[in-house]
C-alpha cells in the first residue's frame, strides 16, 4: 500500500487551521508558556533551512508544554520593514509592499505546510498600519515634544 503523504498532509493541516486547534486561550487557568522564534524577513522567494531548524526545535518544545498542560502562545509574524525587502524590490522592479503581500502568503503557506503549532490567531505583520501605528507612536510623540 502506497503512502499518499501529499492527500493525508493536507487534509490533516486543513484540518488543523479550520478548527484552530493551536489557538491560545485568553480566559485559561492553565500556567502559561509562550514560544517566541525569531520573525523572517520575507524578502525572499521563501523559507529555507535557516527558518526551519529553529522553528522546528520551539514547535517541539511548544508541544511538549501543551501535552504538560500548559496554554501555550507560539506565534508567528513577519519583520519585513528594511533594506533586504527594499533590494529585492528594487532588483526585481516590484513595489515593497506587493513584494512583502506575496512573500508573507508564500511563507505562510510554506509553514503550514511543514505543520507547526503556531496559532495563526496571532499572526504578527510589521508592515501591516495598524501595527507599526502604535510601535512608532512613541517616536512621534519624541519628536513633538523636542
Amino acid at each position: 500500500m502506497k503512502y499518499e503523504f501529499r492527500d493525508i498532509e493536507q487534509k490533516w493541516q486543513k484540518k488543523w487551521l479550520e478548527e484552530n486547534i493551536y489557538r491560545t486561550q485568553t480566559d485559561s487557568e492553565k500556567p502559561r508558556f509562550y514560544g517566541l522564534i525569531e520573525f523572517p524577513f520575507p524578502s525572499g522567494m521563501g523559507l529555507h533551512v535557516g527558518h526551519a531548524r529553529p522553528y522546528t526545535a520551539m514547535d517541539v518544545i511548544a508541544r511538549k508544554k501543551r501535552m504538560e498542560g500548559y496554554n501555550v502562545l507560539f506565534p508567528m509574524g513577519y519583520d519585513a520593514f528594511g533594506l533586504p525587502t527594499e533590494n529585492y524590490a528594487i532588483k526585481n522592479h516590484v513595489h515593497p509592499r506587493t513584494v512583502t503581500e506575496r512573500n508573507v502568503a508564500v511563507f505562510r503557506s510554506q509553514l503550514q505546510a511543514l505543520g507547526y503549532s503556531f496559532d495563526w490567531d496571532r499572526e504578527v505583520n510589521t508592515t501591516d498600519p495598524a501595527y507599526y501605528k502604535w510601535t512608532q507612536w512613541p517616536c512621534r510623540i519624541i519628536l513633538i515634544w523636542k
